[in-house]
């Protein structure tokens, strides 16, 4: 980014507003205007993404409305008072230009009453102008077209006011053409808008932060000789402050179902489509709408059926994956008269890839029946306008479309080729009719390619059919996600299969069989896997596909561990090897990389991450070449570690912040301190896993000298974390582990670091450990029971399951999964976003969906029921999340875990009252051996390893090496 900052006290008023005047020669980057407090610590701004500069000189205006708190820990979020002023443009696609800013004002202004935007008219031709602002439908301003005299109708709203468009409802006759002018004085009129090829019945105008006394409409031609105007209503600033707020007010205005659930107040959810590290994405909404990449239009589906047009809020859906788990989603819809079915996938490499949909349209009726299924192209993106981080859900532009029987071009590029050929293709700008309200004209009378200056065009594809009772009639298309458009024909039914087939080979690789009750366990982990895939681009993991389509290495970290686990250690490789570059000259490792490079915000967390994913990748592939060709990145990350931890191992912290002395700086963490930053024990955490790293990648690479320097820090600096904690609980008063020093907060699901993967488990104080899951529990349970008020949580919080694992408590562990699985959205597409609501309906940002960070938190958690290592000891413990009732009968069958140790696989079952464990051969003998966790009502009973009496420790049980067998008898 680049910027400038000035020192500019300002006080303010009731209302107000900033302008100045902006030119410049730059790509779309980010333009955001800042006004920061006397602290440095509140900001508030105006965030204008992708700003296209303007080659003039052009006034641009902020009005107390449109500046927001960007953050900082104010509690009122009030705009009274601020010191500086600030001018940046960040990086969003890069490159090089110049900006110019002159003219800066800031006015106090009259704030606006909030009285209705009444109008009065007066008419140059015609009769009854008072009639077109009457609220009566009924009567009409009526007139007839002449050469002489264009017909206009003058607005009057008493004094200058803002609003945000016009609502013009025209009675039998209608003008096609028109000009929309404004003026603050009756005589200098400014076109705001004008209409072309109109089709009458409803005008909805966007007229934006529009601000007149005088509106004009001048009509200047129509399909007959008169025009008929019923009302003209002058709609408030909300009406059309942005394009989804435009969509919006149609929508609500219109029947339900003609346009998506999000532009009529309900929180949509959908799932992505795409190949494993492709790099573009599409998406498929519930409701079985898909989107075709990132911030592009959609297609959606209708049906007419007995000549009424049916959308999806006339049908009942349902989701569903490709036998349960596969990437392969399904939009079912049932109606009275028909079935349809929406599946999506995509085929291909990363180079050349293509998303392919399928439409299956059933008669389930006893007669025969005519049926039209419309495919409609809208300027619409599936991901909501709830969405707004890095990609702007809602609009997305068409400003020219051209569709034929066999595709559409959009915006001048074949992006659609029609597999199954329509009988009728149309496109219609906005003006001449949204294309739902021409999807049952069966007139064949509209053009086949628009242009649309406000980038609203739509059209469709019709297919008209007609089915026997229970006969089915398919229907798809195709869409290149990378690469060209494929010219030779689909197969797409053999491509489906073809998919198919490669998605089990690669999600199939662990086997877990499990009883019935456990299947939706192992095919959300499966889901989950493929969801991680998916949302990697190339090299790069990142935890989504359109709000979060970015590398953090805390995300990615954790990512790969889930994947080295379900036998991607490839995958795992490759992300270290792409990230570990970035780091910079002093050491330091970024938060997050992107399209734009290294993130230089500090983020205290990341060193330890890298060095944990080095580790880890090696002890999954045992590459010898990976240790050498990170070596460099390790010895430059705990040198900036040891920086970092020794700059507040002062004399000053000693005696003035005691819990501050020898840890890791303040930063926002892992953005949980967002607001100011914070002495995070996230980061402690972290940084003391990636020293624990930094030694045993030494000890690997025979840097003897290094690893022991490594392990001396690593011993002072968990020492001083041990001591850290202690003052800290002390000066709050608490009995848990804290989230941050200063604050003493409570923050469960981080502290769940300190277990997996800190394995902190053997030195923390057992007493602050069990507190702070105890007390989350505690809350857990007052939750889910509906004792306590909730908004919202973030699933992150599957973290716990594997916590839970660790401490012993494998009920809690289920009752914990019961109540996250019934908050996957939708619940058959086996997955969670970032945020998930207490009023799923209700439109809030949930982050992306699905989200892989989250993904990856469930899959370890889960599989931690398995299996996972125990570093203090140096053991793999195994079923310490089983439950008792799933040994029965078949039981438990695991196969192909990977392990540091190699490839895990065992029967466990019960029969009789007898249980037997058969541990598989191919797997290396960990020093701690490997550890059976029982139930604790099932140890304790007399137990043989290959036939040898043994001895229980606690609810443990050691063998020394696989194959074994195990049978223990009920105590």
């Amino acid at each position: 980014y680049v910027g400038m900052q000035r020192e500019l006290p300002i006080d303010y008023p009731a209302d107000y507003a900033f302008s100045f005047q902006l030119r410049g020669d730059s790509p779309a980057n980010d333009l955001q205007f800042k006004l920061i407090d006397a602290g440095g610590d509140n900001v508030w701004w105006v965030d204008r993404p992708r700003y296209k500069f303007p080659a003039q000189w052009t006034l641009v205006v902020y009005k107390k409305r449109h500046i927001s708190h960007a953050w900082g820990p104010a509690s009122d979020p009030t705009l009274r008072h601020s010191q500086k002023l600030e001018l940046t443009i960040a990086s969003s696609v890069g490159g090089k230009g110049s900006v110019c800013f002159d003219s800066l004002r800031f006015e106090p202004r009259v704030p606006d009453d909030g009285s209705p935007l009444v109008a009065t008219a007066t008419t140059t031709a015609g009769s009854g102008a008072a009639f077109a602002v009457d609220g009566n439908v009924a009567t009409a301003w009526r007139g007839k077209f002449t050469d002489e005299k264009s017909p206009a109708l003058v607005l009057d709203l008493g004094r200058v006011r803002e609003f945000g468009g016009l609502d013009l409802q025209w009675s039998n006759a209608f003008a096609s053409d028109y000009a929309v002018e404004l003026s603050d004085d009756s005589r200098q009129w400014r076109e705001a808008r004008r209409v072309r090829g109109g089709n009458g019945g409803r005008d909805w105008i966007a007229l934006p932060e529009s601000e007149a006394r005088y509106l004009r409409l001048t009509l200047s031609g129509g399909p007959g000789d008169g025009y008929a105007l019923a009302e003209a209503t002058v709609e408030p600033l909300a009406f059309a402050a942005t394009p989804n707020d435009f969509i919006a007010s149609v929508a609500q205005a219109s029947s339900r179902g003609h346009y998506p659930r999000a532009f009529v107040g309900e929180q949509p959810y959908w799932t992505i489509v795409g190949i494993d590290g492709g790099d573009a994405q599409g998406l498929i909404g519930e409701d079985g709408a898909i989107e075709l990449a990132r911030g592009s239009f959609s297609i959606e589906p209708f049906v007419v059926s007995g000549g009424k047009l049916v959308s999806w809020a006339d049908v009942t859906t349902t989701q569903s994956l490709q036998d349960g788990y596969l990437p392969i989603p399904s939009v079912g819809w049932t109606h009275p008269d028909f079935k349809l079915a929406v599946t999506a996938f995509a085929q291909g490499t990363r180079e050349n890839s293509q998303l392919i949909a399928r439409y299956v349209l059933t008669n389930t009726g006893k007669k025969p029946h005519d049926y039209t299924l419309a495919l409609a192209l809208r300027p619409l993106q599936v991901n909501p306008p709830s969405q707004f981080l890095n990609t702007a859900g809602g609009v997305s532009a068409i400003d020219t479309l051209a569709t034929s029987r066999n595709g559409a071009q959009v915006n001048g590029r074949q992006r659609v080729r029609l597999i199954t050929e329509a009988d009728y293709a149309f496109a219609t700008s906005f003006d001449a009719g949204d294309v739902v309200e021409h999807l049952a004209d069966t007139s064949k009378s509209l053009r086949s390619r628009v242009d649309d200056g406000k980038g609203l065009a739509s059209g469709a594809w019709r297919y008209d059919v007609r089915l026997a009772p229970g006969e089915s009639r398919e229907f798809a298309w195709v869409a290149s996600l990378s690469g060209e458009l494929p010219k030779a024909t689909v197969d797409v039914s053999a491509a489906q299969k073809a998919v198919a087939s490669a998605w089990h080979a690669t999600l199939d690789r662990v086997t877990l069989r499990v009883p019935p009750q456990g299947q939706r366990l192992v095919d959300t982990m499966r889901t989950g896997l493929a969801n991680m895939l998916i949302s990697r681009k190339g090299a790069r993991l990142q935890p989504g596909t359109r709000s979060y389509a970015r590398a953090w290495i805390r995300d990615g970290a954790m990512i790969a561990d889930a994947l080295l686990r379900m036998g991607r250690a490839d995958v795992a490789e490759q992300f270290v090897r792409w990230y570990a570059p970035y780091q910079f000259d002093d050491g330091k490792v970024p938060c997050c990389v992107d399209d734009r490079g290294s993130d230089p915000v500090p983020e205290n967390d990341s060193h330890g991450e890298l060095l944990f994913a080095i580790a880890e990748a090696y002890l999954y592939n045992r590459d010898r070449k990976l240790l050498e060709d990170m070596w460099p990145h390790v010895i430059s990350a705990v040198n900036y570690m040891d920086r970092l931890r020794l700059g507040e191992r002062t004399e000053a912290n000693r005696t003035l912040n005691p819990a501050f002395y020898g840890m890791m700086p303040a930063s926002i963490s892992h953005e949980g301190y967002s607001a100011k930053p914070m002495h995070s024990y996230w980061d402690d955490f972290w940084t003391l896993r990636g020293y624990q790293d930094a030694v045993r990648i030494a000890q690997w690479s025979g840097h003897d000298v290094d690893a022991k320097r490594f392990a001396a820090a690593r011993d002072q600096f968990r020492d001083d974390v041990y001591a850290s904690i202690a003052i800290a609980t002390k000066q709050h008063g608490i009995d848990y582990l804290p989230g941050a020093a200063e604050l003493g907060d409570f923050d469960a699901t981080s502290s769940t670091i300190a277990l997996a993967p800190g394995d902190a488990q053997g030195w923390l104080p057992d007493d602050l450990l069990h507190n702070t899951f105890e007390r989350y529990w505690r809350d857990f349970v007052a939750r889910r029971d509906g004792v306590r008020e909730w908004k919202d949580y973030t699933p992150y919080e599957l973290r716990t399951i594997g916590a839970f694992v660790r401490l012993g408590w494998r009920d809690r562990a289920y009752q914990a999964l019961d109540f996250f699985f019934a908050d996957q959205q939708p619940r058959g597409w086996n997955q969670w976003a970032e945020v998930v609501s207490r009023t799923p309906r209700k439109p809030f940002f949930l982050g992306d969906l699905p989200h892989a960070w989250v993904a990856s938190d469930y899959v370890r958690s889960a599989l931690d029921l398995f299996a996972y290592t125990r570093d203090r000891d140096d053991a793999l413990v195994i079923a310490a999340g089983l439950p008792a009732y799933w040994l029965n009968g078949e039981g438990v069958t695991v196969a192909g875990l990977r392990t540091p140790y190699g490839s895990l696989g065992y029967t466990l079952r019960s029969d009789k009252g007898r249980v037997q464990l058969d541990l598989q051969r191919g797997l290396r003998s960990p020093p701690g051996g490997i550890v059976l966790q029982f139930p604790r009502e099932l140890a304790g009973g007399k137990v043989w390893i290959n036939g040898v009496a043994a001895a229980w420790r606690g609810n443990e049980l050691r063998i020394d090496h696989a194959p074994a067998r195990v049978v223990i008898d009920a105590p």
